[in-house]
């Protein structure tokens, strides 16, 4: 029988050396990222722009051009990137903190605004890097370093789900989330990677993905136990689909 071997794609470093904790799914959403960047062949002229969280280190992973953005505002630094170079393939990579609430204002500008380039954002329901806070995904009921007694909709108010938000700007292309809980949601998510690249490669406006994923050192379980609650309480909240794409019309 032969036997099958992993292949690492061209885009990912080979000797970069694992950082993120045990059971995270940057990893993965990093991965599939590089695996489309090779399957397009837009490596030798891709750029990223990469927000301040845990995702930071992201250019430590993977072989193309990247530049480190001021907190919240990657998409900015996108915006200026694929203005100065419009020949090259553009992406953003933020966490929901660095996305959606100190980046809030330059993230949907960007899509109002059409901006060509393609954007990736982690929801993890909790700032990440920093230990733990209460973010702008959190759930509700969900208990934080910051909201001991679990969010609540008086003092807090309720989560923001980004993908529908981006889809309901005009010069969204494409907007999906996607969970990374399980093999057949990480294929489904990779679909939506290479179209979030190929509305960009086609000019039609932004193209966005929020990856669902699990933070088991903050959320002080397990990975098998992270991925249940992404599956049992995540999804449930933050429904997987495609909230846009201008393709299908």
């Amino acid at each position: 029988m032969a036997t099958q071997v992993f292949k690492i794609p061209d885009s990912i470093k080979k000797d970069a050396k694992y950082t993120f904790c045990p059971g995270c799914d940057h990893g993965i959403a990093i991965r599939l990222i590089a695996e489309v960047i090779d399957e397009l062949g837009i490596r030798e002229n891709t750029i990223s722009a990469i927000g301040i969280g845990c995702g930071v280190t992201l250019y430590d992973f993977i072989n193309v051009d990247s530049l480190e953005a001021p907190h919240g505002r990657a998409m900015a630094v996108a915006t200026g990137i694929k203005r100065a170079k419009p020949d090259k393939y553009v992406f953003s990579y933020q966490g929901d903190g660095d996305f959606a609430s100190i980046g809030l204002a330059e993230s949907m500008h960007a899509a109002l605004r059409g901006e060509n380039f393609t954007s990736f954002c982690i929801n993890n329901t909790t700032f990440g890097m920093t230990g733990g806070q209460l973010g702008p995904t959190t759930m509700l009921g969900q208990i934080t370093t910051t909201s001991p007694t679990g969010r609540n909709i008086e003092y807090y108010g309720y989560p923001i789900k980004i993908a529908e938000h981006i889809a309901q700007c005009d010069g969204t292309a494409f907007s999906a989330r996607v969970s990374l809980d399980s093999v057949a949601n990480i294929k489904k998510a990779k679909q939506a990677v290479k179209k979030a690249f190929e509305v960009q490669i086609k000019g039609l406006g932004l193209g966005f993905v929020e990856f669902l994923s699990g933070c088991p050192t903050n959320w002080k379980m397990s990975p098998e136990a992270a991925h249940e609650r992404v599956r049992n309480e995540m999804m449930k909240i933050f429904v997987p689909g495609i909230y846009k794409d201008v393709t299908e019309k």
